[in-house]
C-alpha cells in the first residue's frame, strides 16, 4: 500500500493526465493532508514530478492568511523560489507565527524596523525566540529591507535552513 502523498507523488511524475483527478478523489474522501503532502515534497526535491503536484495542489490550498504586504510579498518568495508553502499567522506554543513549517518546527519572523525597532519589541522578540526554541521550534528572522535587496540570498538560505531542520529532526 502506498500513502496519499506518495501516491500523488507518482501521478504527477509518470501519469500527469490523471493529477488533477487523483487529487480530487483524495480531496473527496477527505485524504488530502497538506502537511504530509508538504513534508513529502520537501524531502523529494530534484525528484521528477514535485514541481507539477505543487502547482496542481493551488487551487485545493486555502489561501493564506496574511496581515501585511511585508508577509504576502514573503509568500510570493517562497513560491516562486518552489518551496512548500508554510502556515502563515498561526498561533504555535503561545505565540502567533508569520510563516510556520509545522513538519520541520521552522518559523520566520518577518521583521521591519517600524514594528520592531523598539526597546519593548526588542526584548519582547529576544524573549519569544527562547521560548520557541525551548518548544523544539527553530525560528530565524528576515527583514523586509533584506527581501527587497536580496530575494534570492534569502530564498536560497531558507531552503538550506528547512533543508538542514528535516535532518536535525531525523536524528532526533
Amino acid at each position: 500500500m502506498t500513502a496519499v502523498p506518495r501516491t500523488l507523488l507518482d501521478y504527477a511524475a509518470t501519469e500527469p493526465r490523471y493529477l488533477a483527478w487523483a487529487i480530487d478523489r483524495a480531496e473527496s474522501r477527505g485524504l488530502v493532508d497538506f502537511i504530509a503532502i508538504d513534508s513529502l515534497l520537501s524531502r523529494s526535491v530534484g525528484f521528477r514530478g514535485v514541481a507539477r503536484l505543487r502547482g496542481a495542489l493551488l487551487v485545493h490550498r486555502t489561501p493564506a492568511f496574511t496581515r501585511s504586504g511585508l508577509e504576502r510579498r514573503f509568500l510570493v518568495l517562497v513560491r516562486k523560489a518552489g518551496l512548500p508553502q508554510p502556515s502563515t499567522n498561526l498561533f504555535v506554543e503561545g505565540y502567533e507565527l508569520d510563516a510556520y513549517w509545522p513538519a520541520e518546527r521552522f518559523a520566520v519572523e518577518l521583521d521591519t524596523y517600524d514594528y520592531h525597532g523598539g526597546h519593548v519589541a526588542f526584548e519582547r522578540d529576544r524573549l519569544r525566540q527562547e521560548d520557541l526554541k525551548l518548544a523544539g521550534i527553530e525560528m530565524i528572522r528576515v527583514t523586509g529591507a533584506r527581501m527587497d535587496r536580496e530575494p534570492k540570498a534569502v530564498t536560497n538560505r531558507l531552503r538550506r535552513l528547512l533543508s538542514q531542520r528535516r535532518r536535525d529532526l531525523e536524528h532526533l
